[in-house]
């Protein structure tokens, strides 16, 4: 009830069109269950029972709404689709932004395939929800309330027996289901999610897998993971046809011992042979509303599901909270003092002191392991650090506008990220607004515009998805070009030659030095070579600088 909740709550502004589409199903619904009764009446008309319309009335009745019942029916499936779809949008939106809030400590470490999951079939389960659960729940309520009503109208007993069936059906029986469904439910969604992860792990790594010969290997468990992933699915599915046949039992239930009822009251002269036919006939007829209730349980185990998930999503605290109110100042240095952080229970940096003066190559080497990579993340805020301080232009760097922040800062990462578009645009993310001579002058620092010259295309050459059509050096030297175009004041250099040959390498480190003059650089590398272009360089073993 409270993941429903939530969804319900973003309807919002598209109430409106929520209210139009139960209203059509009410009316739909309604000339459905009238055209068997119209039928009731017809037949006492003929029987000489008392009925209040004639056999002529009853044709011209059954022809109206059978014609009208499909064209609210049409209304309040567009109505709830136009409803669902739009929300969807809305939702993918919000995701979105809640990504953006929370990257990039979100996806260090994450499975990537749980998440595409998410983004993509989770979301897309919640259309079960919007269109096919809050107007059908709506209507089964309104229809049932009146149709009791009408029941009772030849007397209580047999409107109390309706309405304790539209009950039975509508509500204990989907709660029950749901409730004995949610574990199988919650644990489909996230066998799916790894499912997708391992999909996507083993299609990066085909080249390896066939290298070494482990292909039948990974195949074999990626079927057992499928049989697991089918096997919780047959039960839910196996559940549902239960649920559907309890369901239509307590249909057939309901209306027996509706006319056992009306029988008994008409042997005791409390009602008419139409307080028998008419009662039968409208209980009968009238549970298409509670039984889609019922039937929908079995999608809302998956529903809700998915919902707890994209709902978890949207609600997760970020590891850093961006900065709106806070200083912006120009870049005159920056220094750590006694930095210290840890992922979970493994200390990566303690004690770490190191100063980064403008005009000046500030090299970091050491082993992998050893923090140099997360030093630079700490500058750029992804992370707090829990211990010590960290000052950009003397400011802590928790007090600087994250705006700022970034804008101050380029960095450059050891494995650079390409979007599937032109060079040029690849480029341009730096600087959005850059001229093609500006691209073409950072291309050329970067030691890469002749590669780019070669190319059929020139700066207009799509690179494929994450840049798979480039090799590891001409990706990172786009990267470099990237960030030379930035042009921000302080530099970050994560491994920036480790896919490039000695020729390039020695380039890149020119145009570096050439570029100093102008900024702060911060060069993280275990290469010697690359740390001959440091003015002054601190070398980090087990997270303290020696």
């Amino acid at each position: 009830m409270k993941i429903m909740g939530k969804l319900i709550v973003l309807v919002g502004r598209l109430a409106g069109v929520m209210v139009l589409a139960v209203l059509l199903g009410v009316l739909g619904n309604v000339c459905a269950i009238l055209i068997p009764v119209l039928g009731g009446f017809a037949l006492l008309n003929i029987a000489g029972q008392p009925a209040p319309i004639t056999a002529g009335a009853f044709t011209a009745l059954v022809i109206i709404c059978a014609l009208t019942r499909g064209v609210f029916r049409y209304g309040e499936q567009v109505c709830n689709h136009y409803i669902a779809f739009k929300l969807l949008a809305v939702i993918r939106d919000r995701v979105f932004a809640a990504l953006r809030r929370l990257c990039p400590a979100k996806l260090e470490g994450k499975e990537r395939g749980n998440l595409i999951t998410l983004l993509t079939s989770d979301i897309e389960l919640l259309e079960v929800f919007y269109a096919h659960t809050i107007s059908p729940a709506a209507i089964a309520v309104i229809v049932s309330l009146g149709m009791s009503l009408f029941v009772g109208s030849y007397h209580y007993a047999p409107g109390l027996i309706a309405a304790t069936g539209y009950l039975i059906v509508g509500a204990v029986i989907p709660a029950i289901s749901s409730k004995l469904g949610r574990k199988d439910g919650e644990n489909l969604r996230e066998k799916s999610g790894k499912l997708s992860s391992y999909y996507l792990e083993s299609l990066r790594g085909f080249s390896e897998l066939l290298q070494t010969g482990r292909g039948a290997e990974r195949q074999a468990e990626f079927g057992r993971r499928t049989d697991e992933t089918e096997r919780i699915q047959s039960k839910l599915k196996g559940f549902e046809g239960l649920t559907a046949a309890i369901s239509g039992l307590m249909v057939v239930a309901s209306a027996l011992v509706t006319l056992t009822a009306a029988f008994a009251l008409y042997r005791s002269g409390a009602v008419g042979f139409g307080g028998v036919l008419i009662p039968t006939i409208a209980v009968l007829s009238s549970f298409g509303p509670v039984l889609a209730l019922a039937n929908l349980s079995g999608n809302l185990y998956h529903t809700l599901a998915a919902a707890s998930r994209v709902l978890g999503l949207l609600d997760e605290a970020p590891e850093v909270k961006d900065v709106t109110d806070g200083e912006t100042p120009e870049f005159s240095g920056a220094d750590s003092r006694n930095l210290a952080f840890s992922y979970g229970d493994e200390e990566i940096l303690r004690g770490l002191s190191l100063e980064i003066q403008p005009g000046k190559i500030t090299g970091i080497t050491g082993k992998s392991g050893s923090g140099k990579s997360t030093f630079l993340k700490l500058l750029m805020r992804f992370w707090n650090a829990p211990k010590g301080s960290l000052f950009v232009s003397g400011v802590e760097i928790s007090g600087i506008e994250t705006a700022c922040l970034r804008g101050l800062e380029g960095f450059v990462t050891q494995e650079t990220d390409l979007f599937h578009d032109s060079i040029e645009a690849n480029i341009k993310l730096g600087k959005p607004d850059a001229t093609r001579a500006e691209v073409v002058a950072a291309a050329e620092k970067a030691s890469v515009h002749s590669f780019i010259e070669s190319l059929p295309n020139g700066y207009d050459t799509e690179v494929g998805e994450l840049g798979s059509t480039l090799s590891g050096g001409e990706r990172q030297r786009i990267g470099l070009a990237r960030a030379f175009l930035r042009d921000a004041p302080l530099l970050l250099l994560d491994e920036p030659t480790s896919s490039l040959d000695s020729l390039n390498e020695g380039v890149i480190l020119k145009a570096l030095r050439a570029e100093s003059g102008n900024r702060a650089v911060v060069l993280v590398s275990h290469r010697k070579s690359t740390m001959s272009a440091a003015d002054k360089t601190y070398s980090v073993e087990n997270g303290r600088v020696s």
